[in-house]
């Protein structure tokens, strides 16, 4: 990542963290996250920022499709959020963002924790470490929106 890239989305998560909180601060704990993710998307669009739901993002091995997810929130092509609303953070959750990292061409991901205190995680998988950059999938950030 360029020293440049890296300074632009240091403000972007930092906007987006702020959502976050904003967000947290005026629903509290305790809904599903489902509920959450509907005001962060609805707070991010209010906030100026494009934003893409559910992305759904192939995963393949040995230049074949094996399998599917999709991707909570995808904030300016640039950064996935994966949301919960657990006690904590886990250390599955992390695994999660980065392995969801790992298939795609997004270095950064977000791990936001609506749980009983707000939590964040923020995970960077640099691209040049993938082993899978030349598969013949469109990059989720090539996904129109």
């Amino acid at each position: 990542m360029s020293h440049e890239h890296t300074l632009e989305c240091g403000d972007l998560t930092a906007k987006i963290i702020g959502v976050f909180y904003d967000v947290y601060n005026e629903l509290g704990y305790g809904f599903l996250e489902s509920v959450y993710q509907e005001a962060l998307v609805m707070a991010l669009r209010e906030a100026g920022l494009a934003v893409q739901c559910q992305v759904p993002v192939p995963v393949w091995f040995r230049r074949q499709k094996v399998g599917d997810f999709r991707a909570d929130i995808l904030v300016e092509k640039k950064v996935l959020l994966e949301l919960k609303s657990s006690r904590s953070i886990d250390p599955a959750h992390e695994a999660q963002l980065l392995h969801y990292l790992k298939a795609t061409e997004i270095e950064l991901g977000l791990l936001l924790n609506f749980g009983t205190r707000p939590q964040f995680r923020r995970l960077l998988f640099d691209n040049d470490r993938k082993k899978i950059r030349g598969n013949p999938c469109e990059s989720v950030a090539g996904v129109s929106g």
